[in-house]
């Protein structure tokens, strides 16, 4: 059976892929053996610098977890303005009036185009020029601010794709119906498009997560990684506490893309069991012959509306 990727490989070609499975095993069983040998030659797999991490409940609930609290706090916000943001913006690239997606088409491209650190320090110098917003809480705000207008432009541009990706017939077929572009916009395709941007979306959110780390090492918000520092001035161990702060890091990445999962299980179920439950409309025409369903766009009441055309 071949996929849309690859073709399913022969007898000589799995022997092939065993071959380069084993060689790739033993490499990196030697790789970590040698990074394991340097970490004990420099004293980094002592007991006592590792027993901290069990034995002294201060180091957690002093650093790791109010860091990993503000990493949550700044990407949450971030992502509930980003993500209603970005999808306006990509609507509004796809409006048929050029007064609208000219600009938004600009904006767009402009903070896309910019290093999210360099839009968190100009975001950080306005607030100090323009504001009196307190130096306590505007290293997280010139980080939210950043975090916004670069990932809400990249997921502007995931919304455009994703509704692009749909089939042509679906809006033309929705608009044959008489329905305005906002109503094919909301009831037709962005429900159906959802489904397929769902996992470029959980990517961009996990990059959210891990850019709040350019605020800590820049602007002196109290995030994850910025706890590093302080951990090892107090316990001097600098590679346990990026270890263990790393995979703090993978086990928060992992339950949201775990709960992304989910989710888009869930939307495909009940797309399938909607699919089937909802009748479609059908277009007839007024010499009385039975047109074909033109899409797959159930019907508000018992199934029997018909639309007619001239």
């Amino acid at each position: 059976m071949s996929s849309v990727l690859y073709d399913t490989p022969g007898p000589k070609a799995k022997v092939r892929n065993l071959i380069y499975t084993v060689v790739f095993l033993v490499l990196l069983g030697l790789a970590l053996w040698w990074v394991l040998a340097v970490m004990a030659d420099k004293n980094q797999l002592d007991a006592d610098k590792w027993s901290p991490f069990v034995t002294d409940g201060e180091i957690w609930t002093t650093f790791l977890l109010p860091g990993l609290g503000e990493t949550i706090k700044a990407g949450l916000i971030a992502m509930v303005i980003a993500l209603p943001l970005g999808a306006l913006l990509g609507i509004g690239r796809l409006s048929d009036h050029a007064w609208v997606r000219v600009p938004v088409g600009a904006v767009v491209e402009f903070f896309r185009a910019i290093p999210v650190l360099i839009l968190m320090v100009f975001g950080s110098a306005l607030y100090v020029q323009f504001t009196d917003v307190s130096s306590d809480v505007r290293p997280l705000y010139a980080c939210v601010t950043g975090l916004v207008l670069y990932n809400a432009s990249v997921i502007a541009e995931i919304v455009r794709a994703g509704i692009h990706s749909l089939p042509k017939g679906q809006g033309e077929a929705a608009k044959a119906l008489g329905m305005r572009k906002g109503q094919i916009m909301g009831y037709v395709l962005i429900p159906q498009a959802v489904t397929a941007m769902l996992p470029a979306l959980v990517s961009q959110l996990v990059v959210i997560l891990k850019d709040t780390a350019l605020a800590g090492a820049v602007l002196g918000l109290g995030e994850l990684l910025s706890m590093n520092r302080q951990i090892s001035a107090n316990y001097s161990n600098t590679i346990p506490t990026l270890v263990v702060i790393g995979l703090l890091y993978v086990v928060l990445n992992f339950a949201l893309t775990g709960f992304a999962s989910w989710l888009e299980k869930r939307l495909r179920q009940q797309k399938k069991s909607g699919g089937t439950a909802a009748p479609a409309v059908t277009v007839t025409d007024k010499t009385g012959g039975d047109g074909a369903a033109v899409a797959a766009i159930p019907a508000q009441g018992d199934g029997s509306d018909v639309v007619t055309k001239d």
